[in-house]
């Protein structure tokens, strides 16, 4: 194992988030925009990016994770709404938005994030905002990122799907040239009776 893992937890979607969040995806390329768009298997909301971690601390990242989190009921998402940050004018990151569950989604993020500041992971500086991401412009974004924030404003409501929650995982995350690679180092499930 190597001596320290590039690390995340997120929650991962389900296949109709996912077929449905491809189909956004095949819309909006029409638009021409030089995007690195998200792979399918690759799709999740992010809670927290941990960065390098020691892989010897990754049991105990794990274990903060899974009784941070095992209190909590699991819950459905409704992913929708296509959005981009910083705004749909200059697109840099283009995502889905969560309506229902958004705020059982925050609380769950607090939770984790909770349990690992008290490991030394700092906390982002900014609020939590739950998105899931589906793609980053390249550089420049090439001619057409004009179509691509026009086809991305036209679609501030689209409904995108739900989600059952039922765990949270900590994932590593290779990079290669071809693209991300993410792994499941452990699965932490919403065990609290409905």
């Amino acid at each position: 194992m190597a001596d320290s893992i590039r690390t995340f937890v997120a929650v991962e979607m389900g296949p109709e988030v996912r077929d449905k969040a491809l189909a956004v995806i095949d819309a909006l390329g029409t638009a021409g925009a030089d995007v690195k768009w998200v792979r399918r298997e690759n799709l999740h909301l992010t809670l927290q990016f941990l960065g390098q971690v020691p892989s010897g601390e990754i049991p105990e990242v794990c274990r903060a994770v899974s009784e941070a989190v095992a209190a909590r009921e699991p819950f459905d998402l409704e992913i929708r709404g296509v959005g981009a940050f910083p705004n749909a004018r200059r697109p840099r990151t283009v995502w889905l938005g969560v309506s229902a569950g958004h705020d059982q989604l925050v609380a769950l993020q607090k939770q984790a994030q909770k349990a690992l500041k008290k490991l030394g992971f700092r906390p982002e500086d900014r609020a939590f905002s739950p998105h899931l991401t589906i793609g980053r412009v390249r550089e420049g974004g090439g001619p057409s990122l004009a179509a691509l924030g026009a086809a991305v404003a036209a679609r501030p409501d689209e409904l995108c799907g739900q989600s059952r929650t039922t765990e949270v995982v900590v994932f590593s995350s290779q990079l290669s040239p071809s693209g991300p690679t993410y792994t499941a180092l452990c699965r932490a499930p919403l065990s609290a009776p409905p």
